[in-house]
């Protein structure tokens, strides 16, 4: 089943071949270029079914990096729609993830030491669910107001307007990795008391108001993917069972569940192998 086609909603697929968002760190100001154009374009060359971008900031603190592709303003729309025609004309699908770093945005690329940015080279205050840094040495991040979690929802919202418009026929919400949308699911990082923290039901909450925005957006037509990290890998942090019961929830809403795991939390212990995450779509599959 790998080489053959199929549809999700009107979008349809020449195979199952996905190219993982893989981020470039190659933008200035949130602008894709050659690099993204050579990047993208060669994986559609290669075959691949759909190519999904690297996550693309819907906001310019929602950057990892200062080089982090973005989406948060129409002039990127222009060059993305020229890749996405090259894309296209390879018989690939062109897609998109939506991003918003949270806490652990404001950093350097990774071949400069992933290191915090101070003022003086640029950096910028982050966001997350509560004042709780990533690693005990970071700078707290400021707990996000209700007026800044709705600020976010509606940057999703037109972030997705211009990926249509600038041609993308698909949208994977980046809710993983500890980003600023993981940080809300787990308790380790989200220690709110109002109603996007505390229970279950309250910390999904902005997740589920994120797809809701999109999916406005996409209609019923363009696929809409939610990327998870399944497991904190850490006591009394998300885990299996806390994925199986929001995907249960969300799965009317959304078309696939892209399952990955941690990045939440650096006591996080990752038994890594060969196809590692592979139990956890295949457990989520069944389950749900």
């Amino acid at each position: 089943m790998l080489f053959e086609k199929f549809k999700i909603r009107e979008i349809e697929f020449k195979n199952s071949i996905v190219v993982s968002p893989m981020c470039q760190y190659s933008s200035v100001d949130g602008f894709a270029n050659d690099w993204h154009l050579l990047h993208f374009g060669s994986r559609a060359v290669g075959g691949a079914g759909l190519v999904i971008t690297e996550a693309a900031a819907v906001s310019p603190e929602g950057r990892i990096t200062h080089e982090d592709l973005g989406i948060w303003k129409d002039e990127h729309i222009e060059f993305l729609k020229r890749i996405n025609s090259f894309v296209e004309g390879q018989g690939a699908v062109p897609g998109i993830q939506l991003a918003h770093a949270g806490r652990k945005a404001s950093h350097t690329s990774p071949w400069k030491g992933s290191k915090v940015l101070t003022a003086e080279d640029g950096g910028w205050t982050t966001f997350a669910p509560s004042e709780i840094g990533y690693k005990e040495t970071d700078p707290l991040p400021k707990a996000m107001t209700k007026a800044d979690i709705k600020k976010f929802i509606s940057d999703c919202a037109t972030a997705a307007e211009r990926s249509v418009k600038a041609g993308f026929k698909l949208i994977e919400i980046h809710a993983a990795h500890g980003y600023l949308l993981n940080e809300f699911l787990s308790p380790l990082s989200n220690h709110r008391t109002d109603e996007y923290g505390g229970s279950f039901e309250n910390r999904i909450r902005i997740l589920l108001e994120v797809v809701d925005a999109t999916r406005n957006v996409l209609g019923e037509s363009l696929p809409l993917f939610v990327r998870i990290s399944v497991t904190d890998w850490v006591e009394d942090g998300w885990t299996e069972n806390d994925s199986i019961a929001l995907v249960n929830i969300l799965k009317d809403k959304v078309d696939l569940i892209d399952c990955s795991s941690g990045g939440n939390s650096p006591a996080q212990k990752i038994p890594v192998g060969p196809m590692y995450q592979v139990p956890f779509a295949e457990k989520i599959k069944k389950e749900t």
